[in-house]
């Protein structure tokens, strides 16, 4: 498929040939489902931890005599029934990873990449470079663009000054080619790709 690139002040810079294998497939919701789920997985910290019954720091004495009192039969105030006890099958420090064969990885980031093609949520634009980091000016080329929500891809190293610009705009993430990934092209409205990532994905899955 053919798409036409602008620069970063909306004007025409030509246009560039994308591979149909990897834009122009066509979503599977469950693929682009397993690798979300996969990401977040691995983001998930695991911290989370309650005290079982063996960590509560309560006497162990038998709470009252076995037989006599008409009450149920207990043993131990740390039992999970009772107030200040433990946690019966609480959460414990763990990992929530689970593992995706990297050929589904790799298949998922490119329904990814369609899906936003197919939408018509996908611009090329030449190079995303500033002269002077000013956020205000990149807001301006933003606006003239369209771009509210968007996550831009640049190339291996990304412009310092482009960088700096975008990080207090608001709903606008940047990454360089190595960080893109499912999660982030999914969660934003629009995907903006540099020349330069279009070359190296296309590279990448050669």
């Amino acid at each position: 498929m053919d798409l036409k690139i602008t620069t970063l002040g909306g004007k025409d810079a030509g246009k560039v040939k994308l591979s149909d294998e990897i834009f122009g497939l066509d979503p599977r919701e469950d693929i682009l489902q397993r690798v979300v789920r996969w990401q977040l997985a691995k983001k998930q910290q695991g911290t989370h931890k309650t005290k079982g019954r063996a960590e509560i720091a309560r006497t162990g004495a038998k709470m009252y005599k076995q037989k006599g009192t008409g009450r149920a039969r207990h043993h131990s105030a740390r039992a999970p029934q009772f107030r200040g006890g433990g946690k019966a099958h609480g959460p414990v420090v763990r990992s929530h990873e689970h593992d995706l064969p990297k050929k589904v990885r790799a298949l998922g980031l490119k329904h990814a990449l369609s899906a936003k093609a197919k939408s018509a949520s996908l611009i090329i634009i030449d190079e995303l470079m500033l002269t002077d980091a000013k956020t205000k000016a990149l807001i301006a080329n933003f606006a003239t663009l369209g771009l509210s929500n968007a996550l831009l891809i640049g190339g291996a190293e990304l412009d310092k000054n482009f960088k700096l610009a975008a990080t207090n705009i608001p709903n606008i993430d940047v990454l360089p080619i190595q960080g893109i990934n499912v999660y982030d092209i999914l969660r934003r409205g629009t995907l903006v790709l540099s020349k330069a990532a279009v070359e190296a994905l296309e590279e990448r899955f050669k």
